[in-house]
């Protein structure tokens, strides 16, 4: 089958699609207050930072405190970072403040949260149930749905009481744990059960110079072979692809060599938002994220290196563990997976996995970090100069009129007053909305395209692409 040439427009238009704004928030420029310090003064007071500037600075001073670092987090109201220590060394104090960081001791340090998450691994990996470290109240926060019921509920609580009150904390949540497919702008595979829907994260430069794309692991795991349009020739095929395990990432590359895949994000009427760099999450920064399904919605990242626990679909008595990924509050549903997760700055922070809950509760959602997924397929982010038609946008202004983007949320036949687990049966992989409908869906288990197919994910009969085809439509 001869491949699509598509030389004269950008591939998958760009990165993620905008749909209606919604309820997300105006991307409200940040103040960026000078960050040079007078240096020579022992108490050296806090920088005003961006979020850019701060995860730069956390990265630095992680390097700089060695073992007395334990974590940190971007206090958003001061625009500061605030640093954790655990040591009472005056003179690592004065290093972290003079770098322009406010200073916290706390008792935990992240050898021992480290720790904690390993003995939760060990005793309590059960289907829908997360993990993460949150350096705000220094402790690994636990969070369970609401599969997690009788003896799995006794077993996690007392592993968690068995960590203590100082260490650990756990929470319940509403709907379940599943990877959410689609959003941003839409791909499509064909595989045996009909047709794949996953969306494209961000544009990159695969190692061997070649154009390629970023996405969901789950997706590139499910189907090999890519389109941008519903029913159209494949465009792009899957080079890597990472789930479960350490991470939910997949490399993509465009067959045409000469694909035109600006690293940049559509937000609609013929504007784009540059995507000038990765760069890793901080607890506390704002986020946002793209996806045809939901539109735009933002929030604040709430922990790191999460460890997820979805129901497997391949063995309905099994676990798909997925290690390192980034916890939010930015809501998502089912059609999201895939799309990208970018900072008001043009920073790529991640790729949407999975989590629970939907755009009208709320709920916790898991990303796959981007510069994980750089340096696991040796890709660098960009489009190696190819120049993007859209005109810049002013992240200020985007997607200020919701009547006048792409994609009506309204219109999506994921209906967002609906719990996730009530979309087309809610057999999302890895969900334990309908683990009984789970096995039937695999299309295969010796090839690429087959093995842990989620072609029977979240059939929806509409989305912002239009997606009417009831039964055969897979959303990943």
């Amino acid at each position: 089958m001869s491949h699509k040439r598509i030389p004269k427009r950008k591939a998958a238009i760009a990165v993620g699609g905008v749909a209606a704004l919604g309820a997300a928030a105006f991307l409200i420029p940040m103040a960026n207050a000078s960050q040079d310090n007078a240096s020579g003064a022992t108490a050296a007071a806090p920088k005003t930072l961006k979020a850019t500037g701060a995860s730069d600075l956390a990265a630095q001073l992680q390097q700089l405190l060695g073992q007395a670092f334990a974590g940190s987090y971007y206090d958003s109201g001061k625009q500061q970072l605030v640093v954790n220590v655990v040591n009472g060394d005056s003179n690592v104090i004065v290093q972290a403040q003079k770098a322009g960081a406010v200073v916290r001791q706390v008792a935990n340090s992240s050898k021992a949260l480290e720790t904690a998450a390993r003995t939760l691994k060990a005793k309590a990996t059960i289907p829908g149930t997360a993990w993460a470290v949150d350096p705000k109240t220094n402790k690994v926060v636990v969070t369970a749905d609401s599969t997690v019921t009788g003896s799995k509920w006794d077993t996690l609580q007392s592993t968690v009481q068995g960590l203590g009150s100082d260490k650990a904390t756990l929470k319940k949540t509403s709907g379940s744990f599943k990877t959410f497919v689609s959003g941003g702008d839409a791909i499509f595979s064909q595989v045996q059960n009909g047709e794949v829907r996953c969306s494209l994260g961000f544009n990159v430069t695969a190692s061997d110079g070649s154009p390629a794309f970023l996405t969901a692991g789950h997706c590139g795991v499910a189907a090999k072979d890519w389109s941008d349009t519903e029913g159209g020739q494949p465009i792009a095929t899957v080079d890597q692809a990472q789930f479960p395990g350490n991470g939910d990432f997949s490399l993509v590359k465009y067959d045409d060599a000469t694909t035109q895949a600006p690293s940049e994000v559509n937000t609609g009427n013929g504007q784009t938002v540059a995507i000038n760099q990765a760069e890793d999450a901080t607890v506390g920064t704002t986020v946002f994220r793209m996806g045809s399904t939901t539109g735009l919605h933002d929030g604040q990242v709430t922990g790191l290196d999460a460890t997820v626990n979805f129901q497997s679909e391949t063995d309905p008595n099994g676990v798909d563990t997925v290690n390192g990924l980034i916890q939010t509050n930015v809501c998502a549903e089912a059609g999201d997976s895939g799309g990208s997760l970018f900072t008001q700055d043009g920073g790529a922070v991640g790729l949407t996995s999975g989590g629970s809950g939907d755009c009208t509760s709320g709920g916790e959602t898991f990303f796959q970090p981007v510069t994980t997924a750089l340096q696991a397929t040796g890709a660098t982010l960009g489009d190696g100069g190819a120049a993007g038609a859209g005109a810049s946008a002013d992240p200020s202004a985007t997607a200020a009129d919701p009547s006048a983007s792409a994609a009506d949320p309204s219109a999506s036949a994921a209906d967002p007053s609906a719990s996730a687990a009530d979309q087309a049966g809610g057999d999302q992989i890895g969900g334990a909305a309908d683990p009984s409908a789970t096995a039937g869906d695999q299309t295969g288990t010796g090839d690429q395209s087959g093995a842990n197919d989620q072609s029977g994910a979240n059939d929806q009969s509409g989305t912002a692409a239009d997606q009417n085809t009831s039964g055969h439509h897979k959303n990943r």
